[in-house]
């Protein structure tokens, strides 16, 4: 059976689960690496170590056809791109460059890639110099999904929204890419609070690569789930978000 196994430091890139499945059949197996949540606050020797560490237990353990580093933030800062049969997660700007109106886009990142110069020769490589690129700490977005507040708390994770994306959207940006895999849940909330704002989410062109590099596919999709944390409240969680696979320890 052909297998894919997606990891991040939380619960974010399930997101990227569905995208994956519409367009192959595949096993799935998804790691929570809840231990080392949030990759986003840690430095890069620290990523480093934690995702060389990770890619190589779920290797031995899955012996997997591809891993998605299912993290912007290890992604750009560890440049995974470059690495064989293991994919990493970017943010959509050329897409972004096409369709905005105005010239001014809205990179959602964790605070340590806001922080990092390997974003500004990311959007160098990708952008024209005639459109603006602003980075933005969308840290505490994270947050709301990996506690659940944007389920159990919907008017708090609201406020926080329009505090992070309202200043921006003032400024004339009119496209924002989801540079992280687990602001695609807020999509609905995105969209209520900005109608008129595009939000895009890299899912699709990960799935599309992996439809690419991959020669063979299963009878039928599979999806299972493990955490390197607490597994019956990563379980409830998923729950609430229509999700109730078992969730295993690892």
């Amino acid at each position: 059976m052909t297998r894919i196994v997606v990891f991040d430091s939380g619960l974010g890139s399930l997101s990227v689960i569905k995208p994956i499945q519409k367009r192959i059949r595949v096993e799935i197996i998804y790691f929570a690496d809840q231990k080392n949540y949030p990759y986003g606050t840690k430095s890069v020797s620290q990523l480093d170590k934690i995702i060389k560490s990770t890619i190589s237990k779920l290797q031995e353990k899955f012996e997997p056809d591809v891993i998605v580093v299912g993290s912007n933030t290890p992604s750009l800062l560890l440049d995974i791109e470059k690495k064989d049969k293991i994919i990493g997660v970017f943010p959509p700007l050329k897409e972004a460059v096409s369709k905005t109106k105005s010239g001014k886009i809205g990179v959602l990142v964790t605070k340590t890639v806001v922080k990092n110069k390997t974003l500004d020769k990311y959007i160098q490589k990708n952008v024209p110099s005639k459109i603006h690129v602003t980075k933005i700490n969308a840290s505490a977005l994270v947050d709301l999904v990996e506690s659940g507040k944007f389920i159990s708390q919907k008017q708090v994770s609201r406020d926080v929204i329009k505090k992070i994306i309202s200043p921006h959207v003032k400024n004339n940006i009119d496209v924002f890419t989801l540079s992280s895999t687990h602001l695609p849940f807020l999509v609905p909330m995105l969209s209520e609070l900005f109608p008129s704002i595009i939000f895009l989410d890299p899912a699709d062109t990960i799935a599309q690569h992996i439809v690419t590099i991959l020669k063979h596919k299963s009878e039928k999709s599979r999806l299972k789930i493990y955490c390197s944390g607490d597994t019956e409240k990563l379980h409830k969680q998923l729950v609430k978000i229509g999700i109730k696979n078992k969730v295993n320890q690892l």
